[in-house]
């Protein structure tokens, strides 16, 4: 008997530019930013994308009368199963414009949520992350709540049964939330054991960090020898990578690949990837990679930053700019910059595919991580003997003596390393 193939969902992608919205995107980089968050979620096929330029906002539907009638024609000819819109829509919203086209609708914040749950791996990030989505489906309960009979990965947006009874779904979601949260507090425990472990690690930790498709992940392949799945996509990586490196000074480091960021970032999300995000905050050195030869380079490094800020890295925390891609630029933009890397000390002109600008980056990580030595006492009592180990691991045990109470040890020991033993 044969099998059939599932068929994709046919998506098409609209994006409101509100005119009132003086700190709005422009809308063709967000439009085509939006139809790169459509084509990293499998299971859709974008057959099409329009900005739709609003003067306002109509409260029960978005678009005008006029514009709705003119886009459920180009919706049906199309045979569109879902529209993705650009931007926060209300659930009256959703479901006066579901009846209007007969389509299926999901806003940013639902399809970041589908695409985050689609390939979150660790057990606080899926945890997380359903949370979050069932918080915010709860909030709409206009179609079933499918998470525990779905097929693929993802929250059940795109795929489901139909209506349900809204008191039903909301008994449901609230009956779930209740045990989700008894689940994360157990892997909530397990996390700490982790950070514990993380804290014996003798090697300092550098996070690269970065704006989604600015290639972090074929800059850390070309850096650690990895072999981490890159592809020219939004959010290709969504669950930390470490690799162990040696720079040319022969000191060795951990190196992290992390989730990119993105604007716009739901707000439960950022909460949710917290704990995701752990190697940013217990990094030693954040490089943050941006994509130079994007046109809204400065305003994608402007919501990186501001990430960085809610997940609570300060001003203070040591950070590099890697400019990357400029082997896309063209050749008198490329000079520039440079140029300007040149000049600056804490910024790097590279190219992670051809490999340009490598050799400067790696002996700036070295320069940047190793922290003077000082000579410091230690005294241990004989049940600290993990704590003994972990010095003399380290190799910074110059002189050891034993008392009535345990040990007496000088170390010579840099600050960080004075920090992590303090973790111990």
């Amino acid at each position: 008997m044969l099998e059939h193939e599932k068929h994709a969902t046919r998506a098409w992608v609209l994006h409101p530019d509100l005119k009132s919205d003086h700190g709005r995107r422009d809308a063709g980089p967000a439009l085509e930013e939006a139809v790169g968050l459509a084509e990293a979620l499998p299971g859709l096929e974008v057959i099409g994308s329009t900005s739709v330029r609003l003067p306002k906002v109509h409260a029960g539907k978005l678009f005008g009368k006029g514009k709705i009638e003119e886009l459920r024609m180009v919706l049906h000819d199309a045979e569109i199963d879902l529209v993705l819109i650009d931007g926060p829509v209300t659930p009256v919203q959703q479901r006066n414009l579901e009846k209007a086209w007969d389509v299926k609708i999901l806003d940013r914040t639902g399809l970041i949520l589908e695409i985050f749950s689609d390939r979150a791996r660790t057990s606080e990030g899926v945890l997380q992350v359903e949370m979050a989505a069932l918080s915010y489906q709860r909030t709409r309960l206009v179609r079933a709540w499918t998470h525990l009979e779905r097929q693929r990965g993802g929250m059940g947006f795109v795929g489901g049964p139909g209506e349900t009874q809204i008191e039903s779904d909301r008994r449901a979601i609230d009956d779930h939330l209740v045990r989700l949260r008894a689940k994360l507090a157990k892997v909530v425990k397990t996390r700490a054991l982790h950070r514990a472990s993380r804290a014996k690690v003798p090697y300092p930790i550098v996070a690269l960090v970065g704006y989604t498709n600015a290639g972090k992940s074929t800059l850390f392949n070309r850096l650690t020898g990895a072999e981490v799945f890159v592809k020219d996509m939004l959010f290709a990586t969504l669950d930390p990578t470490m690799r162990k490196i040696e720079l040319p000074s022969g000191d060795e480091v951990i190196m992290s690949d992390t989730v990119g960021f993105i604007s716009e970032l739901p707000t439960e999300l950022v909460a949710a990837f917290r704990a995701t995000l752990e190697e940013v905050l217990d990094a030693d050195l954040i490089v943050h990679v941006r994509d130079i030869s994007h046109e809204q380079s400065d305003e994608q490094a402007q919501n990186v930053k501001a990430i960085l800020t809610a997940l609570g890295v300060d001003d203070t925390a040591p950070m590099i700019e890697v400019w990357n891609k400029i082997d896309k630029m063209d050749p008198e933009a490329r000079e520039a910059v440079e140029t300007q890397s040149a000049r600056m000390d804490d910024l790097f002109a590279v190219s992670a595919i051809t490999g340009d600008g490598m050799d400067d980056l790696l002996s700036s990580l070295s320069d940047h991580l190793k922290d003077p030595r000082r000579e410091e006492s230690v005294k241990l009592g004989f049940a600290d003997g993990r704590k003994r180990a972990w010095l003399f691991e380290q190799g910074i045990v110059t002189h050891e003596e034993q008392t009535d109470e345990g040990y007496a040890l000088t170390v010579f020991w840099t600050l960080l390393q004075k920090e992590r033993f303090s973790r111990l």
